[in-house]
């Protein structure tokens, strides 16, 4: 059976600072999926636990306990409307989560893509060979953390964030296949969730390539996926659903590639 799209585990609010608009509140996250016939969503908006050192000043706006301030989240008899965040990775690899924060929330995704903070993920001046080899050893990195990966995703894998110039694609043509291969085997072992988020609507016929093969790699060594939106405002929801059919089609996916919380 072709995977259903019946959620969306990666959605922020107002509570995030880049998104700051009102209007995306927990009340209208959760119209979107009632209008849309999902079963589950995630709101996840960014933070950075102050129980783990190290956070940038943007992140030190954005404790848990900030996270904390949209609770309770709204539910419906048709929407499960889940609680959990998207943390950060800083450039010594450091997750911005405790084992016990994580253990106290619904869901939690983990980008290693966001190399567009100079000073805090990268220095800034590197070119695509050395930013494939930092996706490469941060990806290792998380695979290693003490995280409860049966309720973990790994953010946008294929980030423009990655390089941020327009050229973000160039880092992907500097990971082998074999690397690739040896990342997802062990990603489908631990079992973290692989987030199904890029523009595939609009995806360049020159890149679509390089872009897919992860995804690809991915499902080939049995990694489970789920679908997240990453909308910072309400327009973000506008061309959703037909991104997510675009992502599914592009990949073949069926209902056994999704993520076992989504199966229950």
């Amino acid at each position: 059976m072709r995977f259903i799209i019946d959620h969306d585990l990666h959605i922020h609010s107002f509570l995030s600072l880049c998104s700051n608009d009102p209007e995306q509140n927990k009340d209208a996250i959760l119209a979107y999926g009632e209008r849309n016939g999902l079963k589950t969503l995630c709101l996840t908006d960014h933070m950075w636990d102050p129980a783990v050192p190290g956070a940038s000043g943007w992140y030190q706006a954005q404790p848990y306990e900030r996270t904390r301030e949209a609770l309770p989240l709204p539910q419906s008899e048709n929407v499960r409307f889940l609680f959990g965040c998207e943390t950060d990775m800083d450039r010594n690899n450091v997750i911005g989560i405790s084992r016990k924060t994580a253990d106290e929330l619904d869901f939690i995704i983990v980008p290693t893509t966001h190399l567009h903070m100079n000073g805090f993920t990268v220095d800034g001046s590197e070119g695509a060979e050395e930013r494939a080899k930092l996706w490469v050893s941060r990806f290792e990195a998380l695979l290693k953390a003490d995280l409860p990966f049966d309720k973990t995703g790994l953010a946008h894998m294929t980030c423009p964030l990655v390089w941020n110039n327009g050229r973000y694609h160039e880092v992907f043509e500097h990971i082998s296949k074999n690397d690739y291969h040896r990342l997802f085997e062990e990603a489908a072992r631990v079992g973290i969730g692989i987030e199904l988020n890029f523009p595939a609507l609009d995806l360049p016929t020159a890149i679509a390539e390089t872009v897919l093969l992860p995804y690809k790699i991915a499902k080939e060594e049995g990694c489970k996926f789920y679908l997240g939106s990453d909308a910072h405002a309400p327009r973000h929801f506008t061309n959703a659903i037909k991104n997510f059919n675009a992502m599914i089609d592009l990949i073949g996916l069926t209902e056994d590639d999704k993520i076992p919380m989504l199966q229950k």
